[in-house]
């Protein structure tokens, strides 16, 4: 198998493996839960990893090409921050506290670009090891006992963020708000920035406005211990608790 099947047969079997640790019977067999984290709210965040977060292969190309165009926001957002500046009705809600929105807005997109690397690791720890494909649960957990514990840390710290971020319904709003304004200012100079910038910042929004919505539906207290949930799942999936 080439590096570009391996990344295929990785993305599909560790989906796979998403799929059966989200399910509710198991986690409510494993995990102390709320009743209003039901069935129904497990489903949902179940379809958000795999939908926005570790979507299938063809997605996933898709989408890396939109956010490649970003990272260099993503690392240096002083070009969207001098869109902001023209904006006088945001500096007037938001005054010295609009570059701090707009970097946790960045820094919640960048939580799909992490999803992106760890996957990558694997292939390199696949194709150095000699583990060939298909990737069942066995051997999706071969290859995490080969990564350095260091890659597992950012990893869950990067995804603990973005949940954070998604149940603080203040700051998602406010997050919304500045990244819609940003795409039609894009839009309305296109000279400037290419359809691939553009799309990627839609696509961002979309991350953010969905998760956004799965958040939202659960009571305050609810949203964190959901957050503590996600967290718990991932840190024993990667071997971190033990």
């Amino acid at each position: 198998m080439n590096k570009e099947k391996i990344l295929e047969a990785i993305i599909e079997g560790y989906r796979n493996s998403i799929h059966q640790r989200y399910q509710y019977q198991n986690i409510k067999d494993k995990y102390e839960i709320p009743e209003s984290i039901d069935e129904e709210t497990v489903n949902l965040l179940r379809n958000y990893w795999l939908s926005y977060i570790y979507p299938e292969y063809s997605r996933r190309k898709e989408l890396n090409e939109a956010f490649q165009n970003l990272d260099n926001y993503i690392k240096h957002p002083k070009q969207l921050l001098s869109i902001l500046l023209d904006a006088s009705k945001l500096i007037f809600k938001y005054g010295r506290h609009l570059p701090k929105i707009l970097t946790s807005g960045l820094k919640a997109m960048k939580s799909f670009r992490i999803a992106a690397n760890f996957e990558n690791s694997f292939v390199e720890e696949a194709i150095n090891n000699n583990i060939d494909g298909p990737y069942d649960q066995s051997k999706i957990n071969t290859l995490i006992k080969l990564l350095p514990r260091k890659e597992i840390e950012k990893f869950i710290g990067i995804s603990q963020s973005l949940f954070e971020i998604l149940h603080d319904k203040v700051l998602i709003e406010k997050i919304k708000g500045i990244i819609q304004y940003l795409i039609l200012a894009m839009k309305k100079n296109e000279n400037a920035f290419s359809s691939g910038q553009i799309k990627g910042l839609e696509l961002g929004f979309e991350l953010l406005n969905e998760g956004y919505k799965l958040f939202n539906q659960l009571a305050e207290e609810d949203q964190r211990k959901l957050v503590y949930l996600i967290t718990e799942i991932e840190k024993d999936m990667l071997g971190y608790n033990e």
